[in-house]
């Protein structure tokens, strides 16, 4: 799910994009988005994904079930892809038919996916945007009652 649609209600065809570079993740690597084992000191895949990636160590986050069977560069690809799709801006996340083409052509993209917040600074985007509209209420009274 993405950021936009889980902070804010917000749904738009870059959800979906960010929906499927979420899949391709848990794909190449074997592991699940809300998985905390194996991605060392990092909270999640996606920033755990992106700090391979940046480090130049994509290919320690492949499978190895799946690392023979497939061509090294076409899954470096996908990570380089997948990194792209689940970026925090929905501006910056690339179209699907772009990312049809890139994995149709096997090479990898020339864009390059910014440091993922992960849902910290939600708040502060959205409000740029225009998005979050705050509460001018500073009270809440809760009664309870039995039946």
């Amino acid at each position: 799910m993405s950021p936009e649609y889980a902070m804010e209600g917000l749904f738009s065809v870059k959800s979906d994009v960010y929906s499927f570079g979420v899949l391709v993740l848990e794909t190449v690597t074997g592991l699940r988005i809300s998985s905390t084992e194996n991605t060392k000191e990092f909270p999640n895949l996606i920033i755990y994904s992106w700090s391979q990636w940046r480090e130049g160590l994509s290919k320690d986050l492949v499978d190895p079930s799946i690392l023979e069977s497939c061509s090294t560069k076409e899954v470096l690809c996908c990570i380089h892809v997948g990194l792209l799709c689940v970026q925090d801006d929905p501006d910056a996340r690339p179209a699907m038919s772009t990312v049809v083409s890139v994995l149709e052509s096997r090479s990898p993209p020339t864009a390059t996916p910014d440091k993922p917040l992960y849902f910290s600074h939600r708040n502060k985007m959205a409000k740029k945007r225009g998005y979050v509209h705050d509460s001018v209420d500073r009270r809440t009274l809760t009664t309870v009652e039995g039946r």
